[in-house]
C-alpha cells in the first residue's frame, strides 16, 4: 500500500507543476483516502515537491512521522515553519467541493498569492488506477456477482420493489458490502443503488443517473417506489459492488415471468453493444465515438426514443468508476477524453419500455495495453425469477 500510495502522490505531483502550484491542501474524505489510505478529519498537505504532510484533528493517537495533531487549520503555516517547510505562494484547494467560508478561512490562514482549483487535478489523477487499486476492483467484482447470484432466491410473488430490494441489500452485506457508497457532486443522494420495475423505470429523476424511477420520498426521488413487482414486467437491478473501497458498477435484468419479445430484442441489443466495445474499444479509443456509435445502434434497431430514458434521456452511455460511482471519464458527446491504460470505467447501454420496464446491462471495464477486460463476469441474458415448473 505505501508504494501504491508513492505512486498517487507522484501523480498528483506531476500535475501540480504542470498547474504551476507549490502545494495543495487536502480536506474531503475521498481524496484523503486516496492520498492516504486512511479518512480523518483535518487536512492533508501536499507539496509540488517532497512527502505530504498529515494534520490530523480527528481521531487522536495517530503515531507516524508524517501526522501531526491540530486544533484549527490556522495552526498548519507555523507548523509547516517548524518543520522548515515554505509556505506556498500558489496554493491550490478543493474549490468544487469546499464551502465558500471555508475557502475564505484557509486563504486567510496561508495568505498565498495565487489560489488555484486542485478538485479538477485529482480527478484527472484519479482515472488512472494503480495496480494496487485495480486489484482492489477485481475483489469487488467477483463479490458483486456472487451476490447476483443470489437475488432470484428471495424473490417472493406479490413483493413490492421496496421489499425486493431489501432481501437484496440483506444479501449484499453479508458478502461484505460497505453499505453506502459515493457520489461525485452535490445534490446526488442515493443508498446502496436502485431497483426498477415496470413503468417506474421511466420516471424522470432530477439526480443525474442512467435512469431514475419516483422512489419512496420526495426528499430522494429516485429508484424504488413501493410498486407491486408484476408479471410481465422486468426488474433491473442496479446495486453498487462496494466490497471494497474501489466501486464495481453492475446492471442485470431479471423478469417476473415471461417478457414480450420486444423486451428481448432489446435487452440483446445492449448485449451487442457491449460486444461491439469489447471488439473495438481500447487505448486512445474516444469516449465521444462510444457514444456516437450506441446512440447510432439504437436508431438502427428502431429502439432510439427508448435508449437511456424516455421522458428524460441520459446524455451519457458510461462513466469512470472508482472511490466514487460517477468518476472521470464520462461517455458522452461531448467528451474530449480517450481511454488509456489503467482507467476503468462502466458502460451501461438501457432502454425503458413502456408496460414492461427497463432492459439492458451495465459492466465495468478496464482499459488494458491492448483492448478491455470486462471485470463484472455473471449472466447477462435476462433471468426469469419464476422457478421452472416441474
Amino acid at each position: 500500500m505505501n508504494k501504491d500510495l508513492r505512486i498517487r502522490w507522484d501523480s498528483v505531483q506531476k500535475l501540480l507543476v504542470e498547474a504551476g502550484s507549490d502545494a495543495c491542501l487536502i480536506s474531503t474524505n475521498v481524496n484523503i483516502y486516496y492520498l492516504t489510505g486512511q479518512v480523518f478529519t483535518g487536512f492533508l498537505y501536499l507539496p509540488a515537491e517532497g512527502k505530504p504532510v498529515f494534520f490530523v484533528q480527528r481521531p487522536l493517537g495517530w503515531d507516524s512521522e508524517q501526522v501531526v495533531s491540530i486544533r484549527k487549520p490556522e495552526d498548519i503555516p507555523g507548523l509547516l515553519n517548524e518543520r522548515n517547510i515554505p509556505l506556498p505562494e500558489n496554493l491550490f484547494l478543493e474549490e468544487d467541493q469546499i464551502t465558500y467560508s471555508e475557502f475564505v478561512r484557509l486563504e486567510k490562514a496561508f495568505n498565498p498569492a495565487r489560489t488555484g482549483n486542485v478538485s479538477t487535478i485529482l480527478r484527472q489523477a484519479r482515472m488512472i488506477k494503480t495496480p494496487w487499486e485495480i486489484e482492489q476492483f477485481r475483489i469487488s467484482a467477483v463479490k458483486h456477482a456472487k451476490a447476483y447470484h443470489e437475488i432470484p432466491s428471495v424473490f417472493r410473488k406479490g413483493m413490492t420493489d421496496i421489499e425486493f430490494q431489501i432481501e437484496i441489500e440483506r444479501i449484499i452485506r453479508k458478502h461484505g458490502s460497505l453499505g453506502i457508497f459515493r457520489v461525485y457532486g452535490r445534490n446526488m443522494d442515493i443508498f446502496m443503488g436502485s431497483v426498477l420495475t415496470g413503468d417506474n423505470a421511466a420516471q424522470p429523476s432530477p439526480f443525474d443517473f442512467a435512469l431514475g424511477g419516483a422512489g419512496l420520498h420526495p426528499t430522494i426521488p429516485i429508484g424504488a417506489s413501493g410498486e407491486i413487482v408484476r408479471e410481465g414486467t422486468s426488474v433491473m437491478i442496479d446495486m453498487a459492488g462496494n466490497f471494497t473501497a474501489y466501486l464495481s458498477d453492475m446492471t442485470r435484468v431479471f423478469s417476473f415471468g415471461e417478457l414480450p419479445q420486444e423486451a428481448y430484442r432489446a435487452h440483446r441489443l445492449s448485449m451487442d453493444m457491449h460486444n461491439r466495445l469489447m471488439e473495438k474499444a481500447g487505448p486512445e479509443t474516444s469516449c465521444a465515438e462510444i457514444f456516437e456509435w450506441s446512440i447510432q445502434m439504437a436508431e438502427k434497431d428502431g429502439f432510439a426514443a427508448n435508449f437511456m430514458g424516455t421522458a428524460q434521456q441520459a446524455k451519457f452511455v458510461g462513466h469512470g468508476v472508482g472511490l466514487e460511482i460517477n468518476e472521470l471519464p464520462v461517455l458522452m458527446g461531448r467528451s474530449k477524453d480517450r481511454l488509456l491504460p489503467g482507467m476503468v470505467f462502466a458502460y451501461e447501454p438501457k432502454f425503458v419500455l413502456p408496460g414492461i420496464g427497463a432492459v439492458g446491462n451495465e459492466n465495468t471495464y478496464l482499459v488494458t495495453d491492448s483492448g478491455i477486460e470486462k471485470l463484472t463476469v455473471f449472466e447477462e441474458d435476462i433471468i426469469n425469477l419464476l422457478p421452472p415448473t416441474p
